[in-house]
């Protein structure tokens, strides 16, 4: 039997999966996932839509719980990618948050089932308990731009990077809820400035 070679970056220790695998599972897995209540979803109906079989899928994940949490960790981990690319060269704070903002909700706009899947299927105990959820909150390419503003006195100098972080969270899981709950019938980047303007009010120094 071909042995497993594991990632020993992964915190999860998880095994690499081969690609074709993925382009077979995560598609439908993140259809499911959206689509169902958490609790409905098992491996056997996982293995029904995708023809991949029981037992493969058991050979690189342990449960349904780690495999949509590998399936999160990867695909959010785009998301700080794509704001590193996008803020390259800028340097207004609120002009940045802004930014970071709309790259988010324009991958959530382009991968809904990764947006229903994160912020409402998840139960966010189990998730928790995964190595993969602190990455998912992993904004640290951020903390020399929030050093500088806050030395410049553009945002309340009392904030931390991490309170910022969470603000950013917030008004995210807020945002996703609403859209979901309006039955996704807009893209999340149309309603960018009227949650925007609330977190840039957390962010503004205190006068």
């Amino acid at each position: 039997m071909q042995s497993i070679k594991k990632n020993t970056d992964n915190s999860t220790g998880r095994p690499e999966i081969p690609e074709k695998l993925k382009q077979r599972l995560y598609p439908a897995v993140l259809e499911l996932f959206s689509d169902y209540d958490f609790h409905r979803v098992n491996i056997r109906e996982i293995s029904k839509r995708t023809g991949v079989s029981s037992g493969t899928i058991y050979k690189y994940f342990r449960s349904k719980e780690d495999l949509i949490f590998a399936i999160l960790d990867e695909q959010i981990a785009q998301i700080s990618v794509l704001i590193s690319y996008h803020i390259s060269g800028m340097a207004d704070i609120k002009e940045i948050c802004r930014k970071v903002f709309w790259v988010t909700m324009d991958f959530y706009d382009h991968n809904p089932g990764v947006a229903v899947t994160a912020f409402i299927t998840v139960p966010m105990r189990s998730w928790m308990q995964d190595g993969s959820y602190k990455r998912h909150y992993d904004l640290s390419i951020l903390k020399q731009h929030f050093d500088i503003a806050r030395n410049k006195g553009v945002i309340d100098s009392n904030i931390s990077n991490r309170q910022v972080i969470d603000a950013y969270y917030m008004v995210c899981y807020r945002y996703i809820h609403n859209w979901y709950y309006a039955g996704m019938n807009y893209k999340l980047t149309e309603k960018l400035d009227e949650y925007f303007k609330l977190f840039w009010k957390i962010m503004m120094p205190i006068t």
